[in-house]
């Protein structure tokens, strides 16, 4: 395998109905291209023979996964399998969810699929679904594998009937087959070798020549910078003080130095160092790599946000947007009903807005409904809890995927096509404005919080007039203090009679009052300060403007008064 350090390497991804081959095939492959570990085809073979099992290609695949599953270094794990020209990684997806989970959060990305159609069983259901993910994930370089041609008697007419059938499908959805290969994966025919002598009319590519044959794009270096971060690690021992911001690279290449932003906040810094475990520190990470790097300024990031060069395209950022989704569940995917969404490292809670066009993904036909059901593909708007950052399929395609999750189980994926405006769209442009020139403390947030043994906390009070509110919260905030705690009361009266007192109608001006007091607790959050803040019955959308502006690390809503008279969510009810 010393082919793994010299040659070129590309993912494919294996895809078909279910007992089409894939494993077969696959087993061939490894087997004809001498990628097994040595003995490891003799030694299926005699577990064959001792159980009187016939032998198939599949269970070499079966004994490698076998291997991996028990903790065994084997040497095709990297290299699947080679050729002279470059060595293939398989992206293992054996269904709908796996194949999603697989090309949206895996690391693997195809850049070439392997399409397998049974000829003694023909086009099925999962056949399409199958052709139409990949064209949903943007992989073009398809070739389709007409396999069992052993079992449909090497019937040439069995072939073009397949060939014509699925390139009507292939054409509705924008792929161009490179080719459609007959081929029996248990007698080895047209898979390394040619099978002329059982399919003389068949003079095309054999399944690896086509493989040898696709582009290889290599790692998207060229693109824009992309790194979803992952986690932020602080290091305390030996006066160690790193705090090191740890993701893999999608696109693009970073280099000590660089100017970085973060989506969606907009906190903006300098790569001071990359660094390496174990090994001399690199002086750039490019695509497809892990990367580790710390920042020249201490800013509070946190997992989910977009690495990206200041002097680059920036992602897109917003809370609604539009997408192309697969969806997979058991129940349909419905209005009125709260999912997750994860779109690179970020996980935010969502709904169902809209939903436009209906597709179902086997024969293509269309309908109008409000609600999208299993196997289903449709042009929905969903709305998000928060804003995350994400770029447009036809863009970035690699942060531009996402899956949906309903309850604990992936139940759908697909492609975001466009950016919506909402509500808080102008104010969340103003807040990455501000944190883009917010002048920065050279004392980080963390380092607040472990002096002051307390995390940054918005503790809002709000209920009808003369309901106890300050009450309430003067109280609270004698007793953390007494506790040890640093904390600050402010009421809404403060802010009105003081930063806003250049407002001259306070009733029409109610939305900048809550967008002034909401900067306030930017700043009070950032000192480190557990703040207390009343006012009179604040809405759901008073909340989020605070939320959106502030970024509270922790928010607590407390509901003061007898009747609930606005559509506020609180976690407390004091009456």
């Amino acid at each position: 395998m010393d082919t793994c350090k010299t040659h070129e390497d590309m993912n494919i991804v294996v895809v078909g109905h279910v007992d089409h081959g894939k494993s077969t095939i696959v087993g061939r492959m490894l087997a004809d291209t001498n990628s097994l570990p040595k003995g490891k085809l003799e030694q299926v073979r005699e577990n064959c023979r001792r159980n009187a099992k016939p032998f198939e290609y599949a269970f070499l695949l079966d004994a490698l996964k076998d291997e991996q599953a028990q903790g065994i270094t084997i040497d095709s794990a990297r290299c699947f399998f080679s050729t002279e020209k470059r060595n293939y990684i398989i992206i293992d997806a054996p269904g709908h969810i796996e194949f999603l989970k697989n090309m949206v959060t895996g690391a693997a990305r195809a850049e070439a699929a392997v399409l397998v159609i049974a000829a003694d069983e023909g086009v099925m259901e999962n056949s399409n679904r199958h052709g139409y993910l990949l064209s949903m994930l943007g992989i073009k370089q398809v070739a389709v594998v007409v396999n069992k041609m052993d079992l449909a008697g090497y019937s040439r007419e069995v072939y073009e009937n397949i060939v014509m059938e699925y390139s009507r499908f292939l054409k509705k959805i924008n792929i161009t087959a490179s080719s459609f290969i007959p081929v029996s994966g248990m007698m080895g025919d047209n898979v390394a070798l040619s099978g002329g002598k059982n399919m003389p009319w068949y003079s095309g590519l054999t399944v690896l020549e086509q493989l040898d044959s696709f582009h290889s794009e290599g790692l998207p270096s060229d693109m824009p910078f992309r790194m979803p971060v992952q986690d932020v690690y602080k290091f305390t021992m030996n006066n160690d003080n790193r705090r090191i911001v740890a993701g893999t690279v999608d696109t693009g290449t970073v280099t000590a130095g660089d100017s970085i932003t973060f989506y969606p906040s907009g906190k903006r810094s300098r790569i001071k160092s990359i660094e390496s475990f174990n090994a001399e520190p690199p002086q750039n990470i490019t695509a497809g790599n892990s990367a580790g790097f710390t920042l020249v300024d201490q800013i509070f990031i946190t997992r989910g946000e977009i690495a990206a060069k200041s002097d680059e395209k920036p992602p897109e950022v917003a809370a609604k947007i539009k997408t192309n989704v697969f969806w997979l569940g058991r129940e349909p995917f419905k209005k009125d009903k709260n999912y997750f969404i994860k779109i690179g490292t970020a996980k935010v809670e969502c709904v169902l807005e809209r939903v436009g066009r209906v597709m179902n993904a086997s024969n293509l036909n269309n309908e109008k409904k409000e609600w999208v059901e299993r196997h289903e593909v449709a042009d929905c708007v969903i709305s998000l809890r928060k804003p995350v950052a994400f770029d447009l399929s036809d863009e970035i395609p690699t942060t531009s995927r996402f899956v949906l999750i309903d309850g604990y189980e992936i139940a759908g994926g697909g492609i975001i096509t466009g950016a919506m405006e909402d509500q808080f769209s102008d104010v969340r442009h103003q807040v990455m404005i501000r944190n883009t020139n917010w002048i920065k403390s050279s004392i980080s947030r963390e380092d607040r919080a472990s002096r002051y043994k307390q995390k940054p906390s918005l503790i809002i009070i709000t209920g009808p007039r003369q309901s106890g509110k300050k009450t309430l919260a003067r109280e609270l905030e004698k007793v953390l203090f007494q506790n040890g705690e640093m904390v600050y009361f402010i009421g809404m009266g403060s802010v009105v009679y003081g930063v806003d007192a250049d407002l001259k109608s306070r009733k029409r001006n109610r939305e900048e009052h809550i967008r002034r007091a909401a900067e306030i607790v930017n700043i009070m959050l950032d000192s480190g300060m557990i703040l207390i803040l009343t006012a009179i019955e604040l809405t759901a959308y008073d909340i989020e403007m605070i939320r959106t502006i502030s970024n509270p690390p922790d928010i607590l809503t407390v509901w003061t008064g007898d009747e609930v008279s606005t559509d506020i969510e609180f976690n407390l009810r004091f009456t």
